[in-house]
């Protein structure tokens, strides 16, 4: 009986040593909510959604990207990881949505727009500028 009482005692101590050192991943990244944003060396701060596509896309981070212009209102540039998707059709992009198009392409809009296409939102940028009809390089950090 002295046998299996210190059997279980060992066990359970076994067990409560290694429960004290479990990491909780289940925490998201995105808590913190906002990150940088650079471009051409002027610093804005991009709050964040939390959803699964803002954790992933912050694990990318920093990284720098060179985004092409289209239609005179946003910046794009297509990357090599595919991220997680919450598409919806917001009708309405506002000037500093930074957005997911498909699961590979980050958008940053400069101007505001009515528009039928589908997104997952990444965030916003306040008091963006007018980036111009011009590529242009952005750091995310």
């Amino acid at each position: 009986m002295k046998k299996v009482l210190i059997v279980c005692i060992v066990i359970i101590s076994i067990f409560s040593i290694t429960g004290c050192n479990r990491v909780d991943n289940s925490m998201k990244v995105s808590d913190d909510k906002m990150i940088n944003v650079i471009i051409d060396g002027k610093t804005y701060k991009l709050n964040l959604e939390s959803n699964t596509t803002v954790d992933e896309f912050i694990r990318l981070l920093p990284k720098e990207y060179t985004m092409n212009e289209l239609n005179g209102n946003e910046k794009y540039v297509y990357i090599n990881e595919s991220l997680s998707t919450n598409k919806y059709k917001p009708k309405r992009i506002e000037k500093g949505d930074v957005m997911l198009y498909g699961d590979n392409c980050i958008v940053i809009f400069y101007k505001s727009f009515d528009t039928n296409y589908s997104y997952t939102k990444i965030g916003h940028i306040d008091d963006l500028d007018d980036l111009g009809n011009k590529d242009i390089v952005v750091r995310f950090e």
